[in-house]
């Protein structure tokens, strides 16, 4: 790749089910130069996430065809003519998945980084980025965990999953419980990242293996997956729990998952709470997840959790290999050092 030219990724056709590199093409362009009020990043790495799978069926809010697709990134600035960000400093924004970006401070998110000493890059884009802001929110807001109370998490080992069983045990969790998609997975949870127990729902019904992991019953479960995940978690949730719920990953690429568990009336029943997270109603709590957290990332006490694809190239790949479960915790794309 020169110098004067940049990259992107652009969607070129409507995924049927699972998407298909064939949906996806890589376009070159000249590097744009800043107008007053914009600043020019330089990508340095790129977040490719399961939300982007519904954006790219259209419709409202969804991707446009022909255009290049949008993300979480970190870059840094080669050239500015905004007065609050100078050549070098460090940004996040949402114009991913190209090597080059125009961007505005203070629109769609655009912020100067902090900067912490000794926290890696991709700690921006994971743990102190949207998926470690959105299971900070679903524990702290939406769940309001307390100290001592027992949590389950579903997609365990994924990017928000990783976060959750992290930020969970520094809040003073008692038993932590996680479901994944795989053996490996399964020890990666209770060998590398500190969960008490943890199963591999392809290894039977998911009901019946919570029940086994948490018999005495859960307080929370931040739920990644919808569908027989969220119903075997209402039977084993405990009088007054809490479910925080941030993704269906069972209902991505079309697959043909429950609307709604059977046995959603013990929401009644039990006098439980359910509510959505969405993460860009949480921005607010950026700074105090980065006080909370940044002291245990100098420390080792907890890490980034993330895979990192190498090459721009490859963001196509990354993101298909999100579906494939190739990754560990949040899964990236270095373009730059």
């Amino acid at each position: 790749m020169t110098t004067k030219t940049a990259y992107a990724v652009h969607q070129i056709a409507r995924p049927t089910g699972f998407p298909a590199a064939s949906d996806f093409t890589h376009v070159e362009t000249s590097i744009p130069e800043p107008e007053p009020g914009t600043t020019l990043v330089q990508n340095l790495l790129l977040s490719v996430d399961p939300y982007h799978r519904g954006m790219m069926d259209g419709g409202e809010g969804g991707f446009e065809l022909g255009t290049p697709l949008e993300g979480r990134s970190v870059g840094r600035v080669i050239a500015s003519r905004d007065p609050g960000l100078t050549e070098g400093d460090l940004v996040f924004h949402r114009a991913g998945w190209r090597t080059h970006a125009l961007v505005t401070l203070g629109v769609d998110g655009t912020r100067k980084l902090r900067g912490h000493a000794g926290v890696p890059l991709e700690a921006y884009l994971s743990i102190l980025g949207g998926t470690g802001l959105t299971a900070y929110a679903a524990l702290t807001r939406t769940a309001a965990l307390r100290e001592g109370e027992d949590l389950f998490v579903s997609a365990a080992a994924g990017g928000v999953g990783t976060a959750t069983g992290r930020i969970a045990r520094l809040l003073g969790a008692r038993r932590i419980v996680g479901s994944a998609g795989s053996a490996a997975k399964v020890r990666h949870l209770t060998e590398n990242l500190g969960f008490d127990a943890a199963f591999d729902y392809r290894d039977g019904p998911v009901g019946e293996q919570l029940a086994k992991a948490a018999p005495d019953g859960i307080d929370v479960y931040v739920d990644n997956v919808g569908g027989e995940h969220l119903e075997g978690a209402i039977d084993v949730l405990r009088e007054y729990g809490r479910i925080a719920w941030v993704g269906a990953l069972s209902t991505y690429n079309g697959d043909r998952s429950p609307a709604a568990p059977r046995n959603l009336f013990e929401v009644v029943h039990k006098s439980l709470r359910l509510e959505g997270v969405l993460v860009r109603n949480h921005t607010n709590l950026q700074e105090e997840l980065e006080d909370f957290l940044v002291p245990h990332l100098r420390s080792g006490r907890i890490g980034t959790d993330t895979t990192v694809v190498q090459g721009f190239d490859h963001t196509v790949d990354a993101f298909l290999g999100l579906f494939r479960g190739d990754n560990l915790g949040k899964m990236l794309v270095r373009i730059a050092d």
